[in-house]
């Protein structure tokens, strides 16, 4: 009998070897996509407001660390969001800004009911860069001249745009100041603008503008409608068991401090003022 020549021995090892770097690359992708799988136990799908970004990013990170569970967030508009859900988005849990718009969800069938929970009352501020040269003291000051452009978010899909409306009304300057306005998608979209420097000032939301390097005025609370905003786990969730931990590790002694920290009004907690 012949024996095999070295040719086809090396061929053979070629062959065994790229066979088995396709079963390994195979197996890698199956087990990335089991990571990504809208059905995977592991990584939990919130839809979330806005100014919640960096305040639920830490959180995020802390709910990990505690349970094993990543979380996979989708931040925007709370209005945009709760359309989104309405048209079938896969979501687990959803954070607005507005409680109003956990209850429309409510009223249509998309919420397990005994999940809602207020999480914080927000609040906004008048936000400016640090090097500015305006003097902004008060909300009747965005009408002057020289501040040429102000960001606030669109009131039509964002509870912080309709509180910014609604506080500038208060303060009668909303005729002078609306010609001025620049419309962000969200409530941080509307600072960015500012931090570019394409509008002079922007209303932002208190928990952003904490982290944030410039300059901001809290706006009193007495001039708009409270930002009660609250949470809920989405009835087509099938990861009903973390969503409901989640919402209890926001509520709970581990998330509140995170909470706090972002300078939101806590349930329970008495309302700070500047």
């Amino acid at each position: 009998m012949k024996r095999p020549s070295i040719t086809l021995c090396r061929f053979c090892a070629a062959f065994i070897t790229a066979a088995l770097l396709l079963a390994a690359g195979c197996n890698r992708g199956a087990q990335e996509e089991a990571e990504t799988d809208e059905t995977n136990p592991k990584v939990l799908y919130v839809a979330a407001a806005a100014d919640l970004t960096p305040a639920f990013e830490e959180a995020g990170r802390s709910f990990e660390q505690a349970t094993g569970i990543r979380v996979v967030y989708n931040f925007g508009s709370t209005g945009m969001l709760s359309k989104q859900i309405e048209n079938g988005a896969p979501v687990d849990v959803f954070a607005a800004a507005n409680i109003e718009f956990i209850d429309a969800l409510e009223r249509k069938g998309l919420t397990i009911p005994d999940t809602k929970a207020v999480y914080a009352r927000g609040r906004i501020t008048i936000w400016m860069k640090a090097d500015s040269t305006l003097r902004i003291e008060k909300l009747e000051d965005l009408a002057r001249p020289e501040v040429e452009r102000v960001a606030i978010a669109n009131p039509e899909h964002a509870p912080y745009g309709v509180a910014a409306r609604e506080a500038l009304q208060a303060a009668r300057v909303w005729d002078v100041v609306q010609p001025k306005c620049v419309f962000g998608e969200n409530v941080r979209q509307t600072l960015q603008y500012a931090e570019s420097g394409n509008v002079s000032v922007s209303i932002a939301a208190l928990s952003l503008s904490v982290q944030s390097k410039g300059r901001w005025i809290l706006i009193p609370e007495e001039l708009h409608k409270p930002l009660d905003q609250a949470m809920a786990v989405m009835k087509r969730t099938r990861r009903e068991q973390q969503a409901r931990q989640f919402v209890a590790f926001i509520n709970g002694e581990q998330g509140r401090p995170i909470m706090r920290k972002y300078g939101f009004v806590l349930p329970g907690e008495p309302i700070a003022r500047q």
